[in-house]
């Protein structure tokens, strides 16, 4: 990995390029993040930085993060995130890593957590069909329906499409190309949807394919 940021999802747009073409974008303002703590190949095993992101007032950081936070001279920060960089030895505790990191055209990945649909059907879950509405289906008909045979194997395969938790679980997106940066206000626009509701922390990061 050569760049990484972590980031907060800010809604989607559109912009037009120089064709007159709309691109469907999403809005993320990418950083700016500060290196909290830096780890090495001698001490840790590894080389990584631990990047922060978002200030956050005293009151709300725990004990021991509080200590974290002061042992390496930064401020508080709300989200943390290891990034292993290939250039991390040359990094520096207390750097600050900004949007202009990543140049417009570039590809990256985009990693965050999907919008939470709590306990959901198959319909909405799997975009199953209905049952019949007729002929003494019901009462309900929104349920799975036929889950295969009986005697034998007398049970119910695995993985089978059925009702249960829906969202809220870490997707990557892959190969998403930067259209646009605003350095000035740390703000990256990349072409297609990104996983998360508005207001999400994503994690940037140079494409790996």
């Amino acid at each position: 990995m050569k760049k990484g940021i972590i980031g907060r999802k800010l809604g989607m747009t559109q912009i037009f390029d120089e064709t007159g073409k709309v691109i469907p974008v999403t809005v993320i303002n990418a950083g700016p993040c500060t290196v909290v703590q830096k780890k090495t190949v001698e001490k840790d095993g590894y080389s990584a930085v631990q990047l922060g992101f978002a200030d956050i007032e005293e009151r709300k950081v725990n004990k021991p993060l509080k200590g974290h936070f002061e042992a390496h001279k930064v401020s508080y920060k709300k989200f943390l995130k290891e990034f292993r960089l290939e250039d991390a030895e040359s990094m520096s505790e207390g750097d600050v890593v900004t949007a202009d990191t990543f140049t417009q055209g570039e590809k990256v990945d985009i990693t965050g957590i999907t919008k939470g649909h709590g306990y959901s059907g198959v319909i909405k879950r799997w975009n199953a069909h209905r049952l019949r509405m007729s002929h003494g289906t019901g009462p309900v008909h929104r349920q799975v329906g036929s889950m295969g045979a009986n005697s034998d194997p007398s049970r119910v395969y695995k993985n089978k499409h059925m009702a249960g938790q829906y969202g809220h679980e870490q997707v990557t997106m892959l190969n998403l190309e930067i259209v646009k940066i605003d350095a000035d206000n740390n703000l990256i626009a990349v072409k297609g949807a990104v996983p998360g509701p508005k207001g999400g922390i994503v994690y940037v990061r140079d494409t790996v394919k």
